[in-house]
């Protein structure tokens, strides 16, 4: 008994070891399947920061398997509704042929939503909500005001914050400092 049990600890820790960017300390609270689906997430975030879009990445996942996926792309395709969590809504709507996704679908991101991003995912029926960072300017889930309690909506969401927090603040963080140190450049070559 106590050799399985061993074994089974090892394999635990041994899979904790493999998600990159992750304290154990901060997955106390959160699942495996948690961090894995939020490392993708911000692998997404970071593909967008390589185009010149701030940061965001999008996942959303039913029976442990993505429906949909995306990363901020208003820059790139000339629409201010291409925020990540809309990318993924499309995409997992389109696939799965319906505007409404299935029960128990989570959304994993790396910022907290925006009023739009959260009406759009009330809609759609997404059972649950992770995100990484708060935005303390328009975050709508607990930074400014938290729309997903609202009681005139007919469809609620299970909100957890902070998972992967410090990454996906310090990718944030990276990707505008680059962007002021580079306009400051333009400025002074003119």
């Amino acid at each position: 008994m106590l050799n399985t049990m061993n074994t089974g600890l090892a394999s635990y820790f041994l899979a904790l070891s493999e998600l990159e960017g992750i304290s154990f300390a901060s997955l106390m609270f959160w699942t495996l399947q948690d961090g894995k689906w939020m490392q993708k997430a911000l692998r997404l975030a970071s593909q967008g920061a390589k185009l010149g879009e701030v940061p965001v990445g999008a996942i959303l996942v039913h029976d442990q398997q993505i429906i949909g996926q995306g990363f901020n792309q208003p820059i790139g395709c000339h629409d201010a509704t291409a925020h990540a969590e809309i990318v993924a809504l499309r995409e997992a709507c389109q696939r799965l042929q319906n505007y409404r996704l299935p029960l128990q679908t989570t959304l994993y991101v790396t910022l907290e939503p925006c009023t739009m991003c959260i009406g759009a995912l009330i809609h759609a029926r997404v059972d649950r909500l992770v995100y990484a960072a708060s935005e303390p300017r328009a975050g709508m889930v607990g930074s400014q005001m938290d729309l997903s309690m609202q009681p005139f909506y007919n469809h609620n969401i299970q909100v957890h914050r902070g998972l992967c927090s410090e990454h996906s603040s310090q990718l944030l963080k990276t990707f505008f400092r680059e962007r002021r140190r580079l306009a400051k450049q333009n400025k002074n070559s003119v």
